[in-house]
């Protein structure tokens, strides 16, 4: 499920308390926001058309979760659709006739991918930017050239309704759509040998960082449901995931098989179905890179 959805949870208590005036208030203020025009200098970044691009962009679309919302055949499905008023549908981003990418241009490409700000300047609102706002130039062209050669696939375009409490949330700041969250200063990231090494290991670590934080270290994910576990600490501190995972090779394990090596399941969150699709070079340059972040505690900064 999209990581956004996971921030909608744990401010409902928040706004319990408030009146149901405020509650509307809110909402309505959501409502705007969710139509503010969003301005980013997004520099140029030419189209790909060579069949290592092609390859490397078919890789980063089934490795770094972009089927979990728009499917392996590119043509969206519903991501949330609980019957009372939430409903979220990802749209059809294959190049077929009247497609919401269908007049893409390349840098409508970077600036809905790597911003969250779709072509006319909204906000993307559960668009998961934030885990490819560090993709470099090569990957980001890479990911366009696999995009705009698939298979044109028959599906229609975004569908996203809030309910009241939902969009009060979003409104009072609880809940934050990518744009909000993107340092959109930052220079697209150097490019990094792909390698096992920390350094690259690094650079894959960008995907996780939506839920295990800045540094790592886990804990209670910001706006996730009450029953969603907390995030794993992935830092060599107290109470670390990493103690069950001595080897590179049982951590590989564990992300082509989705379970622990006591053979138990780990949180039904953790979107494995792209994280299968890993190479061994990822999953262990990541492996590398965690055992080199400083010690921290489960949910210290």
């Amino acid at each position: 499920m999209n990581k956004w959805i996971k921030r909608t949870g744990t401010g409902v208590l928040a706004l319990a308390g408030c009146g149901a005036v405020a509650l509307l208030l809110a909402a309505q203020y959501g409502e705007r926001k969710m139509d503010r025009r969003i301005t980013v200098g997004v520099p140029e970044i030419p189209y790909r058309t060579d069949t290592a691009s092609v390859e490397r962009g078919r890789y980063l679309f089934l490795s770094r979760g972009c089927t979990e919302c728009h499917g392996v055949n590119g043509a969206g499905k519903d991501v949330a659709n609980d019957g009372k008023g939430m409903l979220i549908h990802a749209p059809n981003i294959t190049p077929s006739p009247g497609s919401v990418v269908a007049g893409y241009t390349a840098n409508d490409w970077t600036r809905t991918i790597r911003h969250g700000i779709k072509p006319n300047g909204r906000p993307a609102i559960v668009m998961p930017s934030e885990d490819y706002a560090r993709f470099t130039d090569v990957d980001l062209a890479s990911l366009v050239a696999f995009l705009r050669q698939m298979p044109p696939a028959a599906g229609g375009g975004a569908q996203i309704e809030f309910p009241l409490v939902v969009r009060a949330l979003y409104g009072a700041g609880l809940v934050k759509d990518a744009a909000e969250r993107i340092d959109h200063a930052l220079p697209a990231a150097a490019p990094i040998p792909a390698a096992v090494t920390p350094e690259h290991g690094a650079y894959v670590a960008n995907s996780c960082l939506g839920c295990h934080g800045a540094v790592l270290s886990g804990g209670a994910i910001p706006g996730a449901p009450p029953d969603w576990p907390a995030a794993a600490n992935l830092t060599p501190g107290a109470g670390s995931a990493l103690v069950r995972y001595p080897t590179a090779a049982s951590f590989t394990a564990m992300f082509r098989s989705g379970k622990r090596p006591d053979g138990t399941a780990i949180s039904r969150v953790m979107p494995f179905a792209s994280l299968k699709e890993m190479s061994d070079t990822d999953v262990q340059a990541l492996y590398a890179h965690l055992k080199t972040l400083p010690a921290r505690s489960t949910g210290q900064p």
